[in-house]
């Protein structure tokens, strides 16, 4: 969600800054400012808006100084508004800091400090920790933070300078991801890896409860007690290449393009193929542990929701276990059910999504054993889980997510193959069968890229309706679910996905003429019941379109458009079957204007419930 960056070296700061915003403006914001140490104190500016007009801004009136800190912000507490923009001071404007997250208590300490004098100018949660740090005890600004933060309850990435002490930034962490760019002399801060790349591959990920402190001449991390932490240095594995557009139009297209390379690298190295299984020892899943699993529970949300919902017939047909797919934000404030033999399954592109991180820590806590499926390296579902899949599908930068949903589907599947070949459920020439169609997979992709121009002129027809629904059966049931996402998201048409069955339950009194219908309909065993859920709509006049595979017939006596993707076996068509899907949200959100990669009120990483 929101973005922090910082930096403490020998250069000026805020050119630095402002182009660490630039690169973090994909995790979605609506205001933006700087603060940096300009000799004689701190000087803040900051407006609504983006991270260009703070840029015109700022070349107008160079703030000179080498130690400053940034922040883009996505508004929680106070609306998206100049004043209520971060960085946040204190009274007396010595204290300036920047912060993602949520302070719960805010309103309680708020009115503590109000009594006690202190003047405040926003609306914002987070402008009663610059005047906690402004009454704290302590000799440094370090101290100050650590006492301060013992009042605070909910979560925090935070970066706090002082005028005080010039040349330092102090740095927390609780529940909200930051971390420290290790460069040549100079050190960063930021919430995202993206955000510093251009200058370092070295990063250090900090934990929950760190206090890291930045001087020119190093830095150190603290725990609560003011005991020093050893943290790794780890090396980025990306490069700036994969941030950047490349000569397309936005990223969103750019990353729907690059799912045939993203899908093989995630099976990259980790198939078997004359045992007809997969490699993943990163699960710490052995022989026994797999025969010992009863159930299984994948706790998600959003795109990852679907993809766990694709998962669950990946697993169950595979390995023959019972699976549940859960809304992670409702999960875990159910009450959970300790059963022997249960694996949970965490799935998040970033691995820092808050409810997913709650979610899997529950379950850990009444004994499940935990493995996450995510994207970022380094994450904390990753490094809190007890193994997992990386999907080494590259930074995905656009809000909208898709390579990692065709990523995470294959994901599963590779852990649907292991369980299924190490539970004795799936035999080594049925095994064998699922290997060569997963190495298949990129160059099918590749071929259903080449309906892009098709699915261009169906977006012009349809790119002023009001609704969509969107149908599908069995395993193509979550594609429908993420096709009405993808159109909601980015072009903001109201769009319902539903089984295809579940129709005539309600759904069914919507259709007429000018209600666009699209079916999920590859080949599978519930194609003909799929198709005789298209005669209903057509028999009241709904505007079809048919996403089907090659070898079906031609259904043109049905649907007003066929968008054909190349045949596979029934469970791996979704990775096939949801590109149409894209491409149509993305094409029409370009035709009404939408700002593609970042759609309004969303963010890329949910980091706060």
């Amino acid at each position: 969600m929101c973005g922090i960056v910082g930096y403490v070296g020998t250069r000026q700061a805020g050119p630095l800054l402002l182009d660490g915003l630039h690169r973090l403006e994909y995790r979605g914001y609506d205001s933006a400012g700087v603060a940096i140490q300009n000799g004689t104190g701190v000087q803040v500016m900051k407006l609504a808006g983006r991270v260009a007009a703070l840029r015109t801004q700022l070349d107008g009136a160079p703030i000179a100084g080498t130690t400053g800190i940034a922040h883009t912000r996505w508004a929680t507490h106070g609306a998206p508004t100049t004043r209520n923009a971060h960085p946040h001071s204190d009274c007396d404007g010595i204290i300036a800091l920047v912060h993602n997250g949520i302070i719960e208590n805010a309103d309680a300490l708020r009115a503590a400090l109000e009594a006690q004098g202190h003047d405040f100018a926003t609306d914002t949660d987070t402008e009663t920790l610059a005047h906690l740090i402004e009454d704290a005890a302590g000799d440094t600004l370090e101290a100050r933070v650590i006492a301060a933060l013992t009042h605070v309850e909910g979560t925090y990435g935070l970066a706090v300078m002082s005028a005080a002490e010039p040349g330092k930034i102090v740095v927390a962490r609780l529940g909200s991801p930051v971390l420290l760019g290790i460069g040549d002399d100079e050190l960063f801060v930021a919430s995202d890896a993206s955000a510093v790349l251009e200058h370092t591959r070295s990063v250090v990920y900090l934990d929950d409860g760190d206090i890291a402190v930045l001087t020119p001449d190093g830095y150190h991390v603290l725990d609560r007690e003011s005991h020093v932490q050893l943290r790794e240095v780890d090396d980025v594995a990306w490069d700036l290449a994969q941030i950047e557009l490349g000569g397309y139009p936005h990223f969103m297209l750019k990353e729907i393009c690059e799912q045939a390379d993203t899908v093989r690298a995630t099976l990259r190295g980790r198939l078997i193929g004359e045992r007809g299984t997969a490699r993943l020892n990163g699960l710490n899943l052995t022989s026994e542990d797999c025969r010992a699993i009863r159930r299984v529970v994948i706790v998600a949300c959003g795109t990852s929701w679907h993809s766990g919902l694709v998962g669950r017939e990946l697993i169950e047909e595979l390995a023959g276990l019972p699976v549940q797919v859960e809304y992670a934000s409702e999960y875990r404030y159910r009450r959970i059910l300790a059963e022997p033999g249960t694996l949970t399954i965490a799935i998040s592109q970033s691995g820092e999504t808050a409810d997913t991180l709650e979610a899997m820590r529950a379950a850990k806590g009444v004994g499940s054993r935990v493995v996450g499926i995510v994207n970022v390296v380094g994450s904390t579902i990753a490094r809190e889980c007890q193994g997992g899949i990386y999907l080494h599908a590259g930074p995905e930068i656009g809000v909208a997510s898709t390579k990692a949903f065709t990523s995470q589907i294959v994901a599963l599947a590779l852990l649907g193959l292991y369980l299924g070949r190490e539970r004795g459920r799936l035999d080594e020439e049925a095994g064998r069968e699922l290997v060569c169609r997963l190495i298949q997979l990129p160059q099918l992709i590749t071929r259903t890229l080449e309906i892009e121009r098709q699915v261009k002129a169906l977006a012009r027809r349809f790119a002023s309706a009001p609704n969509f629904l969107y149908l599908g059966r069995g395993v193509n049931f979550p594609v429908a679910l993420e096709g009405a996402l993808k159109l909601k998201e980015i072009s903001y048409i109201h769009a319902e996905g539903y089984p295809a069955a579940e129709m005539k339950h309600g759904p069914i009194a919507l259709i007429d003429e000018n209600m666009p219908v699209l079916f999920v309909a590859p080949k599978d065993h519930v194609y003909g019941k799929v198709c005789s859920n298209m005669q209903e709509v057509r028999a009241r006049r709904g505007r079809i379109i048919a996403v089907t595979s090659e070898g079906n017939g031609d259904l043109s006596a049905l649907v007003e458009e066929q968008l054909r993707v190349p045949a596979t076996v029934p469970l791996l068509s979704p990775v096939l079957t949801i590109i149409p899907l894209q491409l149509l949200a993305y094409h029409i959100a370009v035709l009404r204007g939408c700002d593609v990669d970042r759609p309004r009120n969303l963010a890329k990483s949910v980091t706060v419930e």
